[in-house]
């Protein structure tokens, strides 16, 4: 199945996307472009949040605010107000910001981090839960990205891009912890790097391919491949499904790093793409509680 475009945004680096099933709007975040969206389908008008600094990534909270992971710390951002509340920020290295995260079913917030200078193992992957404690849950990560959780909320799944892999944790709801590690998917060395990813209510994981321009679903008790989004961009950096019956993949993309041969080859590096797999997703988590 091929993706099209549905919102010429030329971000530098889109990402991060996640529908907000309340308000029925797709979040996204422009990295490079330090800047959180608010994309309206129905409108087709997008919502610009200047972040003056990197921004990482987005969550909803319960009190209709969301959190956004800047790379001066986790803030709170007043949708109404457009008032930035610092919550908390273990980043004392400048060269360190956030990446990709969400939050998990029990209202936490995941999100790691990644070396601007490409440094390996240099990144944590933290958890920021709703009584705004923080907790370091792995260390030695080198570009945290795409995280998600099981159906029966008893798996943890995680992408290390570097590694080429989907890892999958047993998972605690009860009280945030991870354990045992697996490798469940392994991505052929020189196809292209897993980055965002998401699941279906089928159980089966959705991984934006870095310079490959695609979305793979993927088996995560097998490892199968199983079906293939072609995206007209080659920088696939994260994915997730919306629309009034989580019928829709959202597919955000980047133009951050073309060579000038790839801004005449992909003029629609950096949109915002589109596709109905035949899948629907699952509802988006919260920070915080009920």
């Amino acid at each position: 199945m091929e993706a099209h475009s549905i919102l010429h945004a030329q971000a530098a680096l889109g990402e991060g996307a996640l529908w907000n099933p309340d308000t029925q709007q797709l979040y996204w975040v422009d990295i490079e472009g330090h800047a959180f969206h608010v994309f309206d389908p129905a409108t087709r008008q997008d919502i610009c949040f200047p972040t003056v600094v990197r921004v990482g990534t987005v969550v909803p909270m319960y009190n209709g605010n969301v959190l956004l992971a800047l790379q001066t710390g986790i803030h709170e951002l007043d949708l109404c107000t457009g008032h930035l509340k610092l919550l908390v920020n273990p980043l004392t290295d400048p060269n360190l910001r956030f990446n990709d995260g969400k939050c998990d079913p029990a209202g936490r917030f995941w999100v790691g981090t990644f070396h601007l200078e490409q440094e390996p193992h240099a990144g944590t992957l933290y958890r920021f839960d709703p009584d705004g404690s923080l907790h370091v849950m792995l260390r030695d990560i080198t570009n945290s990205n795409g995280i998600a959780w099981s159906l029966d909320h008893a798996t943890m799944y995680y992408i290390d891009t570097p590694t080429l892999t989907v890892q999958a944790f047993d998972y605690d709801d009860a009280t945030g912890s991870i354990a045992n590690p697996k490798v469940i998917v392994r991505i052929p060395e020189g196809l292209a790097s897993p980055d965002g990813m998401t699941i279906d209510a089928e159980g089966k994981l959705w991984v934006a391919l870095w310079c490959g321009g695609s979305v793979h679903r993927y088996d995560p008790q097998t490892g199968a491949l199983l079906q293939v989004i072609e995206v007209a961009a080659p920088f696939t950096s994260s994915c997730a499904f919306g629309g009034p019956g989580l019928e829709t993949l959202y597919i955000t993309t980047a133009r951050h790093g073309f060579t000038r041969e790839q801004q005449q080859q992909f003029p629609l590096g950096g949109n915002l793409f589109t596709v109905e797999p035949g899948v629907r997703g699952v509802p988006a988590y919260f920070y915080g509680k009920k």
